[in-house]
């Protein structure tokens, strides 16, 4: 569907009615949407307990409160900021997924000191990172709730499991720290065929059940196995035993729409931007990579009311496109779309702009995209 300016025009889901307000570029977000891919996440878990949600997809407090208030008390995040953000708005337990190490220790520490209703926990990966946690929870009389990470398949942090049994001994001799579980995050397995998808989920998997019978048979209780991401979710939700961390259902994205069309959530995160400027007869938007993620390759958003001609150019503050069918936008005309990838998309933001029946009620802070750490 081409730009139109024809107010008559029935306005679309994504369009606020109060849109002169707007200053681009901006993220919308709609907390009925929001909710209603709470739920389905819930439906698709059988439980709210069973879900440990990761927070870096949003990183907004307002959306923690949507899902304590809808049952969610675990949570995933992936900074200490995002850590202390959950513990303020209600999270009871929360998984730190991510090597400690260095001064973060102390800001950790001091967290626990601070939250003290909630439970944190920590994962490790080496020996290493094992002494150190150990060193700084003996000088301050603490213990602490450790998470072995797997690497089953991503190699990107985690260890291999069948490596982590002499680790995890280490870590039930030492009286400081306490073995909380397994974490395995699978996010190299995306194919967009289901069953494709699950037979590998299922077969690199493998590995893991194998480290679970071993630690049964040495007496050594899995007390969690936190598993996956969001295109193993539905897979891994077939399994009782095991706690889910899909993040992006929460706001979902165009990626995601396409990748994998198996699962059913809501766009709930638009992009709002502005034509600035129409050189050569090009289409020139404010939405450069300072508001839109660059990581991946282009497109990096789907436009919900324009057409154009593909990307030209993409920089800093400005996005070009070939004119298209889109030529009769004009300089101050809005644009929407849906971002490829929402999660470091949101992290480029302050804050965001709350959309209810089509208006424009509130902002948002993306309270823990900021890193405020005193020595």
């Amino acid at each position: 569907m081409s730009y139109t300016k024809n107010k008559q025009e029935k306005m679309m889901w994504y369009q606020p009615e109060n849109e002169s307000s707007l200053f681009t570029p901006a993220v919308l977000l709609y907390p009925d949407r929001i909710e209603e891919n709470i739920r389905r996440m819930i439906f698709l878990a059988g439980d709210a307990s069973r879900l440990r949600p990761h927070v870096k997809t949003h990183k907004i407090g307002e959306i923690v409160d949507l899902k304590v208030q809808l049952g969610i008390r675990r949570f995933k995040c992936a900074t200490l900021s995002e850590m202390e953000m959950v513990a303020a708005h209600g999270g009871l337990d929360v998984l730190l997924a991510y090597p400690l190490l260095g001064p973060a220790i102390q800001h950790f520490l001091h967290a626990m000191d601070r939250y003290q209703e909630t439970r944190f926990s920590v994962t490790v990966d080496s020996q290493s990172a094992c002494l150190q946690l150990s060193q700084q929870a003996r000088i301050q009389g603490k213990t602490l709730n450790l998470f072995v990470d797997l690497d089953n398949g991503m190699h990107r942090t985690g260890i291999a499991p069948d490596l982590a049994l002499q680790l995890i001994g280490w870590i039930m001799e030492d009286p400081y720290l306490e073995f909380a579980g397994l974490h395995i995050y699978d996010g190299h397995i995306h194919e967009m065929d289901f069953e494709e998808r699950k037979a590998h989920c299922e077969a690199d998997f493998e590995a893991v059940n194998w480290l679970v019978s071993e630690l049964e048979k040495k007496g050594i209780p899995v007390k969690e196995l936190a598993c996956g991401g969001t295109p193993t979710f539905p897979i891994h939700a077939e399994h009782a035993s095991r706690t889910l961390c899909p993040g992006t259902p929460v706001l979902w994205d165009a990626g995601y729409t396409d990748a994998l069309p198996d699962l059913d959530f809501l766009p709930a995160a638009v992009i709002a931007g502005r034509v600035i400027s129409r050189p050569a007869g090009q289409i020139c938007l404010d939405l450069g990579y300072k508001s839109i993620a660059s990581e991946m390759s282009h497109p990096r958003l789907r436009f919900l009311n324009l057409e154009a001609d593909g990307v030209l150019n993409h920089s800093e503050e400005h996005l070009v496109l070939g004119s298209g069918p889109g030529r009769e936008v004009s300089p101050g005309d809005l644009v929407y779309a849906l971002p490829t990838h929402v999660c470091p998309t949101m992290a480029l933001h302050e804050q965001v702009y709350v959309v209810r029946g089509q208006q424009v009620v509130d902002v948002w802070q993306v309270a823990a995209r900021k890193r405020v750490y005193k020595p």
